[in-house]
């Protein structure tokens, strides 16, 4: 099951009390003030682990909980401080605290994201949640007028609170396209992943990202996101759901059915597509873009390339046919020209 999204609630541990003790000792039956403070509280942190691809574990954990700290002790002993608590979360990562507010006329809780941090290193840490303080034992009360003691102060609390997690792909490029495009075919020709293929719409239910080794020892990342429909950015069919994975993409490859096997037209499958990334995200519509033209070997495919390349004069269009390896090399070509580049004004685009 692949979990991209999910609300979790987190609990630093509690700083541990101070200790009011006095010292009591064989010679010493009344001795002065010895407590200790409190050890500290554990800390929640999130570590991007590249082992993990998805949010899965906090679908059956929703709770992420640290342990209290240690109560003071005698002898002005500090209680022993609870361990840290670390959760792994894949690269890119978005985490954003939950706000709840209530609706005073109708009693409805609406919720709202407030951003936290982005995290997309393999091996950032970040403190989701900082474990309290430790009380101070009633030795540092002590005093020449006040020799005996017996104020301590409790441990503070750990922060706490609820949490939104949300997992965008991160990849140099983006395939885009209608359902049975062949983007999954056109991934696993490019490179080691190995998606689901089928005749049949929405083949791919979640994102999948592969590398593309090239013969310079340079590579670069591509993600197949699952077929977009019309309607896409009102979360038809999904669409938020698909649309988020491609807003870290530095380039947008939009795959179109050359030979329209299902009846479709290619142009207007584009510009059903170029629309609902436009109106999901205006950002998202001015990153460079070039047309996949894929299916070449399918009867009357190039003469719906030549459509194409009338109805979007200064877009680059590289006709290819995954299924037989027509134009790959040219394709590889250029992905490894430009990937790992600085890709802005690469790709001219038009609407």
């Amino acid at each position: 099951m692949f979990v991209d999204q999910i609300k979790v609630y987190a609990r630093a541990g509690k700083g541990g009390d101070g200790s009011a003790h006095f010292h009591r000792g064989k010679f010493r039956p009344k001795g002065g003030p010895d407590g200790g403070d409190g050890g500290r509280g554990g800390s929640i942190i999130l570590l991007v682990d590249n082992s993990t691809n998805s949010l899965r574990t906090y679908f059956y954990n929703a709770k992420l909980l640290a342990l209290d700290g240690e109560k003071g002790k005698a002898n002005q002993c500090t209680g022993i401080s609870a361990e840290d608590v670390v959760y792994k979360v894949p690269s890119g990562t978005v985490i954003s605290r939950i706000i709840s507010e209530e609706d005073p006329e109708t009693g409805e809780i609406t919720e709202t994201f407030e951003p936290v941090t982005d995290l997309t290193e393999v091996g950032q840490t970040f403190i989701l949640c900082k474990g309290g303080k430790g009380g101070k034992g009633n030795v540092h009360f002590k005093t020449s007028t006040h020799q005996a003691p017996r104020e301590f102060t409790p441990g503070v609390d750990g922060e706490e609170g609820r949490f939104h997690f949300e997992l965008r792909s991160i990849a140099d490029v983006g395939l885009v396209g209608f359902p049975n495009a062949g983007k999954s075919t056109l991934l696993s020709k490019l490179s080691a992943a190995k998606p689901k293929i089928a005749n049949y719409p929405f083949t791919t239910l979640q994102p999948m990202v592969g590398v593309i080794h090239f013969n310079d020892n340079r590579r670069g990342t591509m993600a197949d996101i699952p077929g977009l429909i019309e309607g896409a950015h009102q979360n038809i069919g999904l669409g938020h759901d698909f649309l988020r994975h491609i807003m870290r993409c530095r380039v947008l490859l939009f795959v179109v059915d050359a030979g329209g096997t299902e009846g479709r037209d290619p142009v207007s499958d584009l510009e059903t597509v170029r629309k609902e990334v436009s109106l999901y995200s205006k950002e998202l519509s001015k990153r460079p873009w070039c047309i996949i033209a894929n299916k070449l070997d399918v009867e009357g495919a190039e003469q719906n390339v030549e459509n194409l390349k009338e109805r979007f004069k200064r877009v680059k269009i590289l006709p290819i046919s995954a299924e037989t390896g027509l134009g790959m090399e040219k394709l590889r070509t250029f992905l490894s020209k430009e990937i790992g580049k600085d890709m802005e004004h690469i790709f001219p685009g038009a609407e």
